[in-house]
């Protein structure tokens, strides 16, 4: 008997973001075990996929943005041809600066969603008849929870915590999520705030994992500081670069180097030539190759002002990197132990940042010995310890004594 099918549906499953890696891994993961997996994007900007993905899964596009025409082998959609398509095309055309009707304002992706595509992932989810449709941020969990009502099993996954979605979002998660067959968390803390919010509703807890274990280790000798994300006010550079402005004259042979892209690189270079940083601290742009990278630095930092779970620092810590991190809400206090992995400073607090870098980049053995217990702390983080629980979870959803079928791959999966 063949696995019933599980759809992720991902806003840009062409982007960079943290989301994408982590439910490409889970895919990954799910097909090699013998899943019917499909990656499904609201929208495609690119030509490539930005992370590995296994090729027996299959990515599909609801609304294709990319301004070269469909490749011919394409197949065009029954009625889209002739003076018919002609005149669903312009109303598509018009309907692109129509604002969302569906999606709060406050979602964080809003910008990202007009009329046009709104109709179209309705029409897609009522499409749907089978499977599992797992939606990956708010605005597609409303979408799903509105439209995805013709025998789909739901399951709503949330990568950030409940704390920092806006008024109007947390008021369309209560109204909306009772709808889900499941809302699963990253954290401890999240499970029970949801759990509160909607009583009988099923929550639970599933991290997200880090795509390998096997990774090289660093050695804590380099004077080099990495960080990394999308270059957005999220993620804190901008409270970074100061706080690496107080170690300059006690390290001047130290270099903080920050990996990624995105909307505020040019206020952070500015910034960066405001306190004379030049060849202090690097904006190092996307790279391919970030656990190289990792491997040739000493330690790790997180300037976030929120998080979900942040996966680039557990990565880092799979390294044996130690870590000093704001204690921002939520997701690094989850992960770390202060004192004994990393360092947790008061969130947005430049000084306390600057105070515990300082104090790991003049103690190599303390780098070292934080750097041991982060790497175990790595380990409950790992594909072999998360992913089978997503697994456990789906067979429980689709069969009815909750006991997945032998057959192929999946064959001895579950006992």
């Amino acid at each position: 008997m063949s696995s019933p099918r599980i759809r992720y549906l991902l806003l840009h499953a062409y982007g960079r973001g943290g989301t994408i890696r982590t439910v490409f891994n889970q895919a990954n993961s799910l097909v090699a075990a013998g899943w019917d997996v499909e990656i499904v994007s609201a929208v495609r900007r690119r030509d490539a996929l930005q992370f590995p993905l296994d090729e027996r899964v299959p990515v599909t596009t609801v609304v294709d943005l990319r301004e070269e025409p469909v490749p011919a082998e394409e197949p065009v959609r029954v009625g889209e041809r002739g003076l018919v398509g002609w005149w669903r095309a312009r109303r598509r055309d018009k309907r692109i600066d129509r604002p969302a009707r569906e999606i709060p304002s406050g979602e964080f992706g809003y910008r990202f969603f007009d009329r046009r595509l709104e109709l179209a992932l309705g029409a897609y989810l009522r499409s749907l008849t089978d499977g599992v449709l797992v939606t990956t941020r708010p605005a597609l969990n409303f979408l799903s929870a509105a439209h995805a009502t013709n025998g789909v099993v739901r399951v709503a996954q949330e990568h950030m915590n409940h704390g920092t979605h806006r008024p109007d979002v947390q008021k369309r998660i209560v109204e909306t999520y009772e709808r889900f067959a499941v809302v699963a968390v990253l954290t401890e803390r999240d499970r029970g705030e949801y759990a509160r919010l909607l009583p009988g509703t099923r929550v639970v807890r599933i991290p997200n994992a880090v795509h390998s274990l096997d990774q090289t280790l660093a050695n804590h000798s380099s004077k080099i500081v990495v960080a990394a994300g999308r270059l957005f006010p999220q993620k804190g550079f901008d409270l970074l670069i100061p706080a690496w402005a107080k170690l300059v004259g006690a390290h001047p042979d130290w270099q903080l180097r920050i990996y990624g892209s995105g909307e505020k690189k040019a206020q952070l270079r500015a910034l960066i030539e405001e306190h004379h940083l030049y060849n202090h601290v690097l904006l190092m742009g996307h790279t391919d190759r970030l656990d190289d990278e990792l491997a040739k630095s000493s330690l790790y930092v997180l300037s976030s002002r929120f998080e979900g779970l942040p996966m680039v620092m557990i990565e880092a810590m799979s390294h044996a990197l130690p870590v000093v991190s704001f204690d921002c809400p939520t997701g690094p206090s989850d992960v770390l132990t202060h004192g004994v992995d990393g360092l947790l400073v008061p969130e947005q607090d430049p000084d306390a940042l600057a105070d515990a870098l300082g104090r790991l980049m003049g103690d190599r053995d303390l780098r070292a010995e934080m750097g041991t217990a982060a790497l175990l702390t790595a380990a409950a983080y790992g594909p072999d310890a998360v992913h089978p629980r997503w697994e456990a979870l789906f067979t429980e959803l689709t069969t009815p004594d909750g006991k997945r079928p032998a057959s192929g791959a999946a064959e001895g999966q579950h006992v």
